[in-house]
């Protein structure tokens, strides 16, 4: 666990706990470049040179992200000579997967609130 330090006018008002990123998945994935690189290896695994020149981003900056992402278990690497490849791992994706869905119920009458509205209209 780490402290979040927030400050009004230069004092310190609250020191919030705050779970490490790399030891929460949602935290881990709250990060917008991490869902960017979940998204691009869904379909297959990819060397961080794959990663990189894809998603426009710096090498050190993808590195750093797979690690947070390898940490949490949310891909796996396969090592073949000096390269690595990376894939998300579906098994760890799942419970994400899963939570997200309980709230599909909602979205869908939600939805269906609209439309009603908008008939109405």
């Amino acid at each position: 666990m780490i402290s979040v330090d927030i400050f009004l006018n230069g004092n310190m008002i609250l020191d919030v706990p705050r779970a490490a990123t790399t030891s929460d998945t949602f935290n881990a994935i709250a990060e917008p470049r991490r869902r960017d690189i979940l998204d691009y290896l869904a379909h297959r695994e990819h060397p961080v040179n794959d990663i990189v020149i894809a998603l426009g981003l710096a090498q050190p900056s993808v590195s750093k992200h797979l690690r947070v992402l390898l940490d949490v278990g949310l891909v796996d690497v396969r090592r073949e000579g000096r390269q690595a490849f990376y894939r998300t791992n579906a098994e760890a994706i799942k419970p994400l997967h899963e939570w997200a869905n309980r709230f599909q119920q909602y979205w869908d009458n939600q939805l269906a609130r609209v439309k009603e509205r908008a008939e109405r209209n």
